[in-house]
């Protein structure tokens, strides 16, 4: 369905329902490459994709909010006054807790009924759950008078929803991209600055072909919270002989070889993971804007065997769709994309092998598999926005 039907359609639904309503949307997004890096305060490169989580929502005169998804037909209401219980396992605990965050970071919200619609994938890797956050958080804001939200304030109130409410000590990465993001440029973000970058993809002929595995995860089990504890170890570690080492983003990768032996496995691994993900990040953030797509492309695959191996967050079904993209012609490189434990994976390719590579990975899943996976070309999109109806 195209963005104008999508609208379309639940204008008319929101209609049905509570009046005439407007419009906000905001964007999934996929990492290029730098995974498991913010939060250990070092350096990703997302972008945002042309998939989006849409609101439609009126003011209400009272603290009531009033939210219904079309695509499930669940609906909740919450009092902005009368917190309910976090980790619910809903996806109300993502939109309750971005409006209870924001409220704890002084925006001033008034009451809203809400109709969700969407066509982010959950659980693929895509950070449906940043986009859920940074569509509402902003229409909430703007439908209480706020004509201009401070984006950071509000990809801050989105990541506490994830801490406070979901229990996924995530980092900053998908909140931000999902807010903040350009048409045509990817962002580099430094995770303990928040200095960003715009990357224009100078890609030529050609594109990024984002495939869903349909292994869907859950990242508020151990598996995610226990990468980042690892991290921490390692960080405690390393000060023994490095003081000054505040995030493993303060570690070299020259640095990292010579006091790797001190380290613990699997700590040691996770990480060699994260120190070398950011050196590889930057560099491909200088290949991509300079049209260096094969130093791209090696890049990825690095990323990818790091993930697989040191970090231990892929799973067969992204190893077997990278390693199928890569031996096809016309193929730069592939990676999994996002926290991992399942979800997507993406391959940057030329045109014209898109249709080879997508019949290549679904041949490949068939009889092997249970889930067949779904393939989609993805482009640089624009951050959290409003729109006209």
């Amino acid at each position: 369905m195209s963005d104008e039907r999508r609208l379309q359609y639940l204008a008319r639904e929101f209609a049905a329902r509570f009046g005439r309503g407007r419009a906000f949307s905001a964007p999934g997004r996929i990492n290029l490459i730098g995974e498991h890096t913010d939060y250990n305060e070092g350096f990703v490169l997302p972008m945002a994709i042309d998939r989006r989580t849409y609101v439609l929502g009126a003011s209400r005169t009272d603290r009531t909010v009033h939210v219904r998804s079309a695509d499930t037909s669940d609906e909740f209401k919450f009092d902005l006054d009368r917190p309910g219980p976090p980790r619910r396992a809903i996806w109300l605990d993502y939109v309750e807790g971005t409006a209870q965050a924001m409220l704890a970071r002084g925006f001033q919200l008034s009451g809203a009924d809400l109709l969700l619609g969407s066509d982010v994938p959950i659980g693929a890797g895509l950070s449906s759950s940043a986009a859920l956050e940074i569509s509402v958080g902003y229409a909430l804001a703007r439908l209480s008078g706020i004509e201009d939200p401070d984006l950071e304030r509000l990809a801050f109130s989105g990541q506490a929803a994830e801490h406070q409410w979901v229990g996924i000590r995530c980092g900053i990465m998908d909140q931000f991209a999902t807010a903040l993001s350009q048409n045509g440029a990817a962002l580099l973000l430094d995770c303990r600055s928040l200095e960003r970058t715009f990357v224009p993809l100078e890609l030529g002929s050609a594109c990024v072909l984002a495939c869903d595995t349909r292994v869907k995860h859950r990242l508020a089990t151990s598996a995610y919270n226990q990468r980042r504890e690892q991290c921490e170890r390692g960080v405690e570690l390393l000060r023994s002989s490095m003081p000054e080492v505040q995030s493993l983003r303060d570690v070299s990768v020259e640095q990292f070889a010579r006091h790797e032996g001190d380290l613990p496995e699997p700590v040691r691994r996770r990480c060699r993971h994260v120190v070398h993900e950011n050196e590889r990040t930057q560099r491909a953030a200088q290949a991509i804007s300079a049209g260096q797509l094969q130093e791209f492309g090696r890049l990825m695959c690095a990323s990818h065997e790091s993930l697989r191996d040191d970090y231990e967050v892929s799973c067969p079904e992204l190893d077997l769709a990278v390693s199928i993209a890569i031996a096809e012609p016309g193929v730069y490189g592939a990676r999994m994309t996002g926290a991992g434990f399942g979800g997507c994976t993406i391959t940057l390719l030329e045109r014209a092998a898109v249709s080879r590579v997508t019949d290549a990975i679904r041949l490949g899943f068939e009889g092997r598999f249970e889930a067949r996976p779904e393939l989609f070309v993805v482009e640089a999109s624009e951050g959290v926005r409003s729109h006209e109806l």
